[in-house]
């Protein structure tokens, strides 16, 4: 049997593992605390649109209680992944892919980019170049998860609305088998997950979310319902919107869509983006991937965004104060 193993096993990592074992892997998660008491007790829970699932998988500590597996979903934060890549290590056999499913600007942009800065690291990202030499970009899957989840217990997930979906795509383009074998797990658990030729599209759609939602609800410290309802922010969430589209247009994506029409779906939002939730429990921002390495960008290719930089500098800003986020400089 195939065996998949989630290593993150928060509320994204155990939602994409119960698809996974729904859709017949033998799944294996690592997790801590609480959560992976009750998941190594109980199994995981998800509360979702499809109904109520429970699945039992192997819940461990430590990558060497699991050993070499057939494929690596790494669900951490982004400012984890090199905590990550030092800990996988054991999970790892001679093919073993490694799909990171991560907000923002993913470490592996520019390798096998095929573009103008084909081989440029971006060492926020990847500090000291861990996660490149620990896992490689052989190995390397991109992942852009839509799924909106939170842990409400320890061992159960909630996700919070119909319209969930992963899209795996390799680096280069291509269209590879352990893509696609990856992906017909989740996707017979009952997500939907596509595998793309054109995943960095894919992380600037997803990206445009984050860069509205996560500033803006940091400051309002609520969801974009409650944010967006006053006129003056939905203008604001336009601006960005319209500037990170201009920004993607700079690396070549067009996005087609209007920062009107996003506002408008996000204005009946009621989920908190993981950036407020992690604000609010105390745990590491990803402040680098979802706001910094976007301006720095947005500096090197000329774009202008002025209302998003005034509310990613206020917004870091907060998370600085709150210890959990400590600003290292430039890309």
């Amino acid at each position: 049997m195939t065996r998949i193993c989630v290593f993150g096993a928060g509320a994204i990592g155990s939602h994409l593992a119960t698809r996974a074992a729904l859709g017949g892997a033998e799944v294996c998660v690592i997790a801590r605390g609480p959560h992976l008491a009750a998941m190594k007790e109980h199994g995981i829970t998800l509360h979702a649109a499809d109904g109520v699932k429970t699945v039992k998988v192997q819940a461990a500590a430590t990558a060497a209680e699991i050993g070499p597996v057939d494929a690596v979903l790494i669900t951490t934060k982004v400012p984890a992944l090199p905590v990550a890549a030092e800990a996988i290590g054991p999970l790892l056999g001679a093919d073993t892919p490694v799909a990171f499913v991560t907000n923002g600007i993913p470490w592996w942009y520019f390798l096998r980019h095929g573009g103008a800065q084909e081989g440029r690291r971006l060492p926020l990202l990847d500090p000291g170049g861990v996660i490149e030499r620990l896992v490689g970009i052989e190995r390397t899957l991109g992942g852009v998860v839509y799924s909106a989840s939170e842990v409400i217990a320890p061992g159960v997930v909630k996700s919070e609305h119909a319209d969930i979906k992963l899209f795996l795509g390799e680096p280069d383009g291509s269209l590879s088998d352990r893509a696609k074998m990856i992906a017909g797990f989740i996707d017979a658990g009952g997500m939907p997950c596509p595998v793309v030729n054109d995943i960095r599209h894919r992380v600037w759609g997803k990206l445009m979310g984050n860069i509205t939602s996560g500033p803006l609800c940091i400051l309002s410290r609520s969801h974009m319902k409650a944010t967006l309802a006053d006129g003056a922010v939905f203008d604001a969430g336009v601006r960005i919107a319209d500037e990170g589209a201009a920004l993607a247009r700079a690396y070549g994506f067009d996005l087609a869509t209007s920062g009107e029409s996003r506002m408008r779906r996000s204005a009946d939002i009621t989920h908190k983006p993981s950036i407020l939730q992690d604000l609010e429990l105390g745990r590491a921002m990803e402040i680098d991937a979802l706001l910094t390495v976007p301006l720095l960008m947005a500096q090197e290719a000329g774009v202008a965004m002025p209302t998003f930089e005034l509310v990613a500098r206020l917004a870091t800003q907060a998370a600085t104060a709150s210890g959990l986020y400590t600003p290292a400089g430039g890309m």
